[in-house]
């Protein structure tokens, strides 16, 4: 999207469209404790957007850096460590071996060549640093996946586990995942949304509705892929 006339973050999260929520702080709170994260650890947001989940990181005691192609972060997080980049043709702007943790949510689906985006998370990654990645699971969203059409790869869970370990991962994990605070320490509740899922017609979704109860339909249709991966300390 290189020279385009138009800023994506500015355009799609619109705060008049998607206002500012408290979900970024839930759900990094929970994977700051899910993944033993420690405080005063460096970590990335790759396409960081509006700054919503690198905030939540902070609030969390880690040290917050993060690159977009957008610099909108700087309105909201005017003195954040931030560096713009198109990373699937100039890559991370940030050295070697320099992050604990690199975090992305719904972006390695936007790119054409998304093992440029994987080769420039471990290269950046310290030895035994953490890569989390979120993006849509393509077998759930399929009907949904192109309402953005810069949506460009779509990923299963076998194709988001094998192409980290294609370019030197280990211990990667994925997961199906649902944007629902309230299942992710209570998984025996997960049925509700399995209902919810499969009851509620196609055609009352809206996925620019900012309504609570539309918000539920759209949480429990578009499941998502959590993944988490290491960087190994000696490379094979």
């Amino acid at each position: 999207m290189k020279n385009n006339k138009f800023d994506y973050v500015q355009v799609i999260y619109d705060e008049r469209k998607k206002p500012l929520t408290s979900y970024p702080y839930h759900l990094t709170k929970y994977i700051f404790e899910r993944y033993k994260l420690k405080k005063n650890q460096k970590i990335l947001d790759i396409g960081c957007g509006r700054g919503e989940f690198l905030k939540g990181f902070m609030k969390c005691g880690l040290v917050g850096h993060a690159t977009d192609q957008s610099d909108t972060v700087l309105k909201y997080l005017p003195k954040i460590n931030f560096k713009k980049s198109d990373i699937e043709n100039d890559g991370i702007p940030f050295p070697d071996n320099f992050f604990d943790i690199v975090y992305s949510k719904s972006v390695i689906e936007h790119f054409y060549y998304p093992e440029k985006l994987v080769e420039e998370m471990f290269r950046v990654l310290k030895p035994g640093g953490i890569a989390i990645t979120l993006c849509p699971s393509w077998e759930h969203n399929f009907r949904i996946y192109f309402e953005d059409y810069t949506h460009r790869t779509p990923f299963m869970k076998t194709s988001l586990k094998d192409i980290q370990e294609m370019h030197g991962f280990e211990n990667v994990t994925v997961e199906y995942f649902r944007q629902l605070p309230f299942l992710w320490n209570k998984k025996y509740l997960l049925f509700l949304a399995e209902i919810s899922r499969i009851i509620i017609p196609n055609f009352l979704y809206n996925s620019s509705s900012v309504n609570p109860i539309n918000k539920w339909i759209r949480f429990s249709k578009e499941i998502m892929l959590l993944s988490s991966s290491i960087k190994p300390i000696l490379r094979k």
